[in-house]
């Protein structure tokens, strides 16, 4: 499965660049800033923690405390950006050298050969998610190692060259990054690397998976996607434990499976069909499509032993026939132009519950992260009531829950940020309407088999003559 989430450790939101550090290593390291210790000694599932520096670091930064400190104690503001982290899910196909070598180059040839420093821990509890934790530095360091500075005052000029009044007394002027590390089409390019060196260790392993940046959509795959069960989920139905995100990507699947067969059947009858219709010619002045029907029917009855057998048999021919005279079928080519109508409206509906679907899941995702940021919002809200003496002990007693606010409350700024207004309400309307429309579309779908089967019969009776006609030729010959 393809993972990697980007996120930015902040000091306006009570992160510590140094306590981040010591949960992902596993270590107990002291913050010079806020003088906290933070012990995660006892932490289970760090099996590897690394440093690696561009050559121009300082050596002393190969000591995580010394690392983190001096970031947080250069950074001075109380909403400063302190780090950069990126988790990536691990192939579980590969060894954990594999692992660990592929983390490594990723990190090497991305990061730290840019200039930054990177922190980085691979976390398994043998549960069957393995993934990494990098954390990366902001600020750039100057050839001397010391810290230079994020962004640099650039004064705006005129058509000419020259400075421009702000008729204040000064000049106008904008603040440029010094590097290009948080430009946005980073995100991407940082994930398309993932995939290429993850592909590449699964290549040099001998491995026949891959992985993939882009949702399905992007890929032009019409294939619904699977939802992300998370560490909790995925544990509970190891367990045997049924879980909502569990059935619900197991009815993914059967949706899935559901399109695959009923595309693979439709595109061979459709084959079929026009390939009979292109050579349909009258014989003993009858139809080829009625006298399939009269073979399939014949066949049906003499399968027919029993009682059981022989009502079967007369409720499978009656709906071939219902099927032929609904739809005005006398000849091939008329039953191609029905398979072929068919066809389109099989990939009709297909699209509509694929688009049904994506939507969905981004509508699911928005309502989850609401409910999420609303259940552990009077946590937060308290923590700013709480006194400094005691705060450190509440954020540790509830550090789960603060986390799982703080990446509800960034997933819905970053919304707003985009242009989106928050409607729960809306959301769950719209989700309302798209589920009612996907599933009597579904019914569609499945409505759409019994008319497949139909046609599937006369082709097996086609075959089933071709047979018996090449039979009777080699008889003929002796």
């Amino acid at each position: 499965m393809f993972h990697c989430p980007i996120q930015i450790i902040k000091r306006s939101v009570g992160r510590s660049a140094v306590a981040a550090a010591a949960y992902r290593s596993g270590e107990k390291l002291t913050s010079e800033w806020d003088g906290l210790t933070r012990d995660y000694t006892h932490k289970p599932g760090v099996v590897h923690s690394e440093i690696m520096l561009p050559a121009h670091a300082p050596p002393e930064f190969a000591d995580r405390s010394t690392l983190w400190n001096s970031v947080e104690q250069i950074e001075k503001a109380s909403d400063a950006q302190l780090a950069r982290e990126i988790e990536v899910a691990l192939p579980v196909e590969l060894s954990r050298a594999e692992q660990l070598a592929l983390v490594r180059s990723y990190v090497r040839d991305n990061f730290v050969a840019a200039g930054m420093c990177a922190d980085f821990a691979l976390h398994d509890k043998g549960d069957g998610n393995p993934h990494a934790h990098i954390l990366l530095t902001i600020r750039p360091l100057k050839p001397d190692g010391r810290w230079g500075p994020k962004c640099r005052k650039v004064y705006d000029l005129d058509s000419q060259g020259n400075r421009i009044p702000d008729g204040k007394g000064g000049w106008k002027n904008h603040r440029e990054d010094t590097t290009d590390w948080n430009n946005r089409e980073n995100a991407e390019k940082w994930r398309v690397a993932w995939a290429t060196y993850a592909n590449r260790a699964l290549e040099a392993a001998g491995r026949p998976e891959r992985i993939d940046h882009r949702s399905y959509e992007r890929q032009g795959i019409e294939k619904i996607p699977s939802v992300h069960m998370g560490p909790a989920a995925s544990q509970m139905e190891r367990r045997g434990i049924r879980t909502e995100k569990g059935d619900l990507n197991r009815q993914i699947a059967d949706d899935n499976k559901l399109l695959k067969e009923l595309k693979a059947r439709i595109t061979r009858i459709y084959n079929w069909s026009k390939e009979q219709a292109a050579v349909e010619s009258p014989q003993n002045g009858g139809s080829l499509v009625a006298r399939l029907y009269e073979a399939q029917a014949k066949v049906n009855q003499d399968k027919a032993r029993y009682r059981s057998g022989k009502i079967k048999a007369l409720q499978e021919n009656a709906k071939l026939l219902a099927f032929l005279q609904g739809n005005g079928i006398n000849s091939m080519q008329e039953l191609y132009e029905k398979v072929s109508a068919m066809n389109k409206d099989y990939y009709d509906l297909r699209g509509k519950i694929v688009k049904a679907e994506r939507r969905l899941a981004v509508l699911d995702e928005r309502l989850e992260m609401w409910a999420q940021y609303e259940q552990y919002k009077p946590i937060h809200q308290k923590l700013d009531k709480v006194k400094p003496g005691k705060r450190e002990q509440y954020q540790q007693k509830h550090r789960d829950e603060l986390a799982l606010f703080d990446a509800a409350a960034v997933f819905l700024k970053s919304l707003k940020e985009s242009g989106e207004a928050i409607t729960p309400k809306a959301w769950r309307a719209e989700a309302a309407t798209l589920t009612q429309q996907k599933d009597m579309d579904y019914a569609k779908m499945r409505a759409m088999r019994d008319e497949i089967k139909a046609v599937e019969s006369l082709r097996k009776a086609a075959d089933r003559l071709a047979r018996e006609g090449q039979h009777q030729q080699k008889e003929n010959e002796r």
